[in-house]
């Protein structure tokens, strides 16, 4: 007669014997032929290619703006959080726009200079959405709230010349 305690002890060896492991799985020799076959595929390069804005401006060949892919480009969300906070110190009036020139093309620069100092408070970050469509292209909406109002502000990046460039900027 068996006791209580030997089939539980039995029932312990069984289980211990069963393994999950994969390597263990395909031990048997039947089983070796069976086995899947996982391939390894090469990444794909992108098919298709930033063609940096240029907002009807005429470049020699040799001088025009060079797309950058983002692996060659500073960490995104950090630096598009920067900008952003950049952007909403100089509409109110504490920063001086000029720090901004290297991280926009010129007409979005111009923009920003016109509008430096027409807000009364600095606006306060809420969140952050980013999308990232093509290889060396973001697009970001930050909701931003003033005051008791709350407004979203849409920002467009392209790695051009091997840096982030705002070449989109609109408060809604």
């Amino acid at each position: 007669m068996r006791t209580i305690e030997s089939i539980s002890l039995l029932k312990q060896v069984t289980y211990a014997e069963i393994s999950s492991c994969d390597v263990e799985d395909w031990q048997h020799p039947m089983l070796e032929m069976f086995r899947p076959i996982v391939e390894e595929h090469e990444k794909q390069k992108a098919r298709l290619y930033l063609i940096p804005s240029s907002f009807d401006d005429e470049y020699d060949p040799d001088f025009s703006p060079q797309a950058t892919s983002a692996s060659d480009l500073p960490e995104l969300h950090a630096w598009t959080m920067r900008f952003v906070v950049s952007v909403l110190e100089i509409w109110a009036g504490r920063r001086s726009p000029s720090q901004l020139t290297r991280m926009c093309h010129r007409k979005i620069f111009t923009e920003l200079h016109s509008r430096a100092g027409t807000m009364k408070e600095v606006g306060k970050l809420r969140s952050i959405h980013q999308s990232e469509p093509l290889d060396g292209i973001c697009e970001s909406v930050v909701t931003v709230r003033y005051g008791e109002r709350l407004r979203a502000l849409s920002v467009r990046f392209e790695g051009v010349d091997n840096r982030w460039l705002c070449t989109a900027l609109d408060l809604l």
